[in-house]
């Protein structure tokens, strides 16, 4: 393996690591693309915003049945070909979703692009880390490689809002496209014909492993994302997708047990230290879905336009990024990662009580920006460290396993994140509503000069008595409805917080966590 002659010789070392970084967007953009703005999205679908969220995990779950199998892919195809093919592929599909209204073949398109955002991430990554030659290289390049994709989410937000505030669907995807074209071409540019690994015939791809984990994952996304609105097990779909999911998951357990060699080998769970960073990822990743409560609070409650939703992302974005460095200097510095875990978790407890006292009726910028930002500050703190611990935490000849296992809990994560929020709001909404419901008896002076008030207010714009007293009905209740938002809001933020500082009094007191970050830290850095 020779990374140096798949690159042409006159190309800069510089360059080269630009053009890796800037393809490795790729992923991001086929990811985030839909989910940017999901209320123009399901519209134009026809669909509700559980059935983008599904859309969403699809794709993420192909991401990562496809990880399994991607590097006997890699090493069959001549480099420069294997990546040019993606893009060509990945702008293909995006041209032919901008003419796709049925929900059907669109999420057939995402776990396409699934398996197209999958292919080239772990090799672009190699090929990166090859072109580094410090000690603090592995450092380098994670937090290159994941700090790109935190922040590309809000500059990719922000385009999209811009086609759709100035054209439509189509040029949306058209852009993405491009963007893809782009990729072919500097690969193209960048690229030599030369293999990075021997050929690796395809008959050992383990094509049936990766069938029964894709059933699995989709079987069990299907059940955490659509279980709240279909009643639980109240829905025959409901029961089929979990049974689904626990035969094709025993299956594949069973296959790895017994294949001579697995696509998944399960000797990693044999470490502690792996599965401490499987449940750290997981609880990492259900903290971090209530920033979308924050986004759906800004649009719904506060009434913010789209556009500056987007760009207040921007400042998250800067968070994100100043808790990378931050990071990368303390991993650099030898610090023990207990303690880098501690700093994180602390910071994302103290987001969430801070956020407790600021969903009121209206607010200013200027009120929510400090811990906004302090949001992506923690975030940015425990995201590369996290992929580290987990990476690390096995020997040599299992990392690609270990790898896996942390895709595994993001994944896991953001899809229990998104189900524990909408079954929380859900429940403590209607519950608030119906509490409030109670109060208004119209009897009651306060109610009678609220209705007085809205009244004249309707009949002043030219409404009669009585559109003006149903309008004004409608007016209550929905400050009622806005009022059970916020109340849930606060609540679920509340549990959150307390939640996370339970974890970091685990990480300072429990003795096995220490004994596992030490070791950790004796491993990578030597120390």
């Amino acid at each position: 393996m020779a990374s140096q002659t798949v690159f042409k010789p006159w190309m800069p070392d510089w360059a080269v690591k630009g053009v890796l970084i800037f393809c490795m967007l790729h992923s991001m953009v086929l990811l985030g693309l839909y989910t940017s703005n999901t209320t123009y999205s399901a519209s134009f679908l026809d669909v509700e915003v559980e059935d983008l969220q599904y859309a969403m995990s699809l794709t993420y779950g192909t991401f990562l049945a496809t990880i399994l199998i991607e590097s006997r892919l890699f090493k069959y195809f001549p480099t420069r070909n294997y990546f040019m093919a993606i893009y060509f592929l990945a702008a293909l599909s995006f041209i032919i979703s901008a003419y796709t209204h049925d929900y059907v073949l669109f999420i057939i398109l995402r776990m396409v692009e699934g398996v197209l955002m999958a292919l080239p991430w772990i090799p672009l990554r190699l090929l990166l880390l090859s072109r580094f030659k410090s000690k603090n290289a592995i450092i380098i390049v994670f937090s290159l490689t994941y700090g790109t994709l935190l922040i590309a989410s809000p500059f990719i937000m922000n385009i999209v809002v811009w086609l759709l505030e100035n054209y439509d669907w189509k040029y949306m995807a058209y852009g993405s496209a491009f963007f893809q074209l782009i990729c072919v071409a500097l690969v193209l540019i960048t690229f030599n014909g030369h293999r990075f690994h021997k050929k690796t015939p395809l008959y050992q791809v383990d094509w049936a492993s990766y069938v029964l984990v894709h059933t699995a994952i989709i079987c069990g996304a299907f059940v955490l994302i659509y279980g709240e609105k279909k009643y639980w097990f109240q829905s025959s779909q409901i029961i089929l997708a979990t049974a689904i999911t626990a035969v094709s998951s025993g299956l594949f357990l069973v296959r790895q047990l017994l294949v001579k060699r697995p696509c998944f080998d399960l000797k990693v769970f044999r470490y502690a230290n792996l599965r401490t960073g499987l449940v750290l990822f997981v609880l990492f990743y259900i903290s971090r879905a209530s920033l979308n409560i924050c986004h759906t609070t800004m649009s719904k409650v506060w009434n913010w336009e789209p556009v500056r939703v987007a760009n207040i992302q921007y400042l998250n974005a800067l968070g994100d990024l100043i808790g990378i460095f931050i990071a990368a200097v303390l991993l650099s510095k030898a610090v023990a990662t207990r303690y880098i875990f501690i700093l994180g978790f602390s910071l994302m407890a103290v987001y969430h009580l801070w956020f407790t006292f600021l969903f009121v009726p209206d607010v200013s910028l200027a009120d929510i920006v400090l811990p906004y930002i302090l949001q992506g500050v923690a975030v940015g703190i425990l995201f590369v460290p996290l992929v580290l611990f987990t990476v690390s935490s096995v020997p040599a000849y299992l990392a690609p396993f270990s790898g896996t296992v942390g895709v595994t809990g993001r994944f896991w994560g953001s899809t229990i994140g998104f189900c524990v929020m909408q079954n929380a709001q859900v429940f403590l909404e209607q519950k608030h509503y119906s509490k409030f419901r109670e109060t208004i008896i119209p009897e009651r002076p306060e109610i009678q000069e609220q209705i007085s008030r809205y009244t004249q207010k309707f009949q002043g714009k030219g409404f009669s008595l009585d559109e003006a007293s149903t309008l004004a009905m409608q007016q209550i209740t929905a400050g009622l409805k806005k009022q059970g938002v916020l109340l849930s809001n606060m609540e679920i933020f509340t549990a959150i917080g307390f939640g996370l500082i339970v974890l970091v009094v685990l990480l300072v007191f429990n003795r096995h966590l220490r004994q596992t970050f030490d070791i950790f830290k004796n491993r990578i850095w030597g120390s």
